[in-house]
């Protein structure tokens, strides 16, 4: 993942907890980087040894943690970084997720190296859509539970996530409800 990842988890400690004990989340994690920088690839093993020190310096479970870093991502990294990118999505959250399997595509303008994941959108209704989601990286589920909790506060819609499926019932991939 690349260092902007790193820097948005590194950011999330330091606002909700202080910079003390993000000094304890990364000693804890054995992590011997100094600072991450936001356009260099580091191996997946970084954030989730990140995650891990996170969840046991908290008492809080490594989902939680993903679950609450993907609010994060959306409603800080994402809107603050690429706020442009993120408008063209859509003016409401069932347009942005409809055009979610494009949207990695103008990210990797941006960052050539990234291995993005990769989405398809299907049990289109009037109130709710299902999301696949397709990725090298396992273990992310919580992660992806929060991105779509903070698309539903970025666009002021609450919603319902519900895993559906995934690798664990010897899926390729992982499915979501989404509901508002």
């Amino acid at each position: 993942m690349y260092g902007l990842v790193n820097k948005s988890i590194q950011e999330l400690i330091t606002t909700n907890f202080g910079k003390e004990r993000w000094e304890i989340i990364k000693m804890k994690s054995e992590i011997k980087i100094d600072y991450f920088i936001s356009t260099e690839p580091y191996d997946d093993s970084v954030t989730y040894q990140l995650a891990m020190a996170a969840s046991e310096e908290l008492n809080i479970s490594v989902d939680e943690v993903l679950f609450t870093f993907g609010e994060w991502w959306i409603l800080k990294t994402g809107n603050e970084k690429y706020g442009g990118l993120m408008k063209a999505g859509g003016t409401n959250l069932k347009e942005f997720l409809i055009n979610l399997p494009l949207f990695h595509d103008r990210i990797m303008l941006i960052y050539p190296k990234l291995t993005p994941p990769e989405f398809k959108i299907d049990g289109i209704e009037d109130k709710a859509l299902v999301v696949h989601y397709f990725s090298r990286r396992e273990g992310l589920v919580g992660f992806m539970k929060g991105l779509l909790s903070g698309l539903g506060k970025l666009f002021e819609t609450p919603v319902e996530i519900i895993h559906l499926y995934g690798r664990e019932n010897g899926h390729d991939h992982e499915a979501f409800k989404v509901s508002w």
